[in-house]
């Protein structure tokens, strides 16, 4: 079985708007690199966690809004991002949840 066939198109999609979010932070100033980064991540996470994987609806809705998001993000006249403590904290549990495993 190939790579390609073992995930829907939705999945792919998915995998596809990620990967676009994760290239965003090379293209800005390398002092805010690392909070693109990380609010992009943290955005994907709880996104993802907030709908049910057969909500297809839902998913699908998110994709769109998510596509306009990063093109806002994409434009090079936005240098940089905010990020809050809760991301931070997040930052925080996973890198701890890396080390612990």
């Amino acid at each position: 079985m190939s790579y390609n066939a073992r995930h829907s198109g939705l999945q792919k999609e998915v995998f596809n708007l990620y990967r676009r979010a994760l290239r965003i932070p090379r293209t800005k100033p390398p002092p805010t690199r690392a909070k693109w980064g990380l609010m992009l991540r943290y955005t994907f996470r709880k996104q993802a966690a907030s709908v049910p994987p057969r909500a297809v609806a839902a998913i699908e809705h998110l994709l769109r809004v998510g596509a306009r998001q990063l093109s806002v993000y994409e434009d090079r006249s936005v240098k940089d991002c905010w990020v809050s403590a809760e991301m931070r904290e997040w930052e925080t549990e996973q890198r701890q949840r890396r080390i612990g495993s």
